[in-house]
């Protein structure tokens, strides 16, 4: 999900709701601690540089029960992000706290905000040899592999 996407949401949604996959809920009282813009540039285990680009949301469980986040307020941070970060129409990936943070897409079934699980892959299959069809659930480039 973009950041338009989530604004276009926003703008007619009631609530505010996030759920992980399984279906556990994130507790209504949880905290946008932080919006941002997280730039990663790096090197595949093929040798090839890449950068990337995602509006980051934080979320945390902060046993605040007086307060809940309303679409509205929602909008107004994201809208202060846009202006003072000058924050583009990224993906948005969400961070979560659970055993560890974890780090997540996002998507919408029409009434909630889905944490959906992400994957590690191989990006640069050609050098590593791994066929495709492995390369979803196996580790790629074991040392000496690329």
């Amino acid at each position: 999900m973009t950041l338009s996407e989530i604004k276009a949401i926003l703008k007619d949604a009631e609530a505010v709701n996030f759920l992980l996959e399984n279906g556990q809920s994130v507790p209504e009282h949880f905290h946008v601690t932080e919006i941002g813009i997280v730039t990663k540039n790096f090197i595949d285990c093929g040798g090839k540089v890449r950068n990337e680009t995602k509006a980051n949301f934080q979320l945390w469980d902060a046993n605040d029960y007086e307060h809940r986040l309303k679409p509205q307020k929602l909008l107004n941070i994201i809208s202060l992000c846009e202006t003072k970060l000058l924050m583009g129409n990224f993906e948005i990936e969400v961070e979560y706290q659970a055993e560890t943070i974890g780090k997540y897409g996002l998507a919408f079934n029409g009434k909630d905000f889905i944490l959906t699980n992400q994957q590690t892959a191989c990006l640069a299959n050609e050098a590593c040899g791994v066929p495709v069809a492995q390369n979803k659930t196996a580790a790629c480039c074991a040392p000496g592999a690329c």
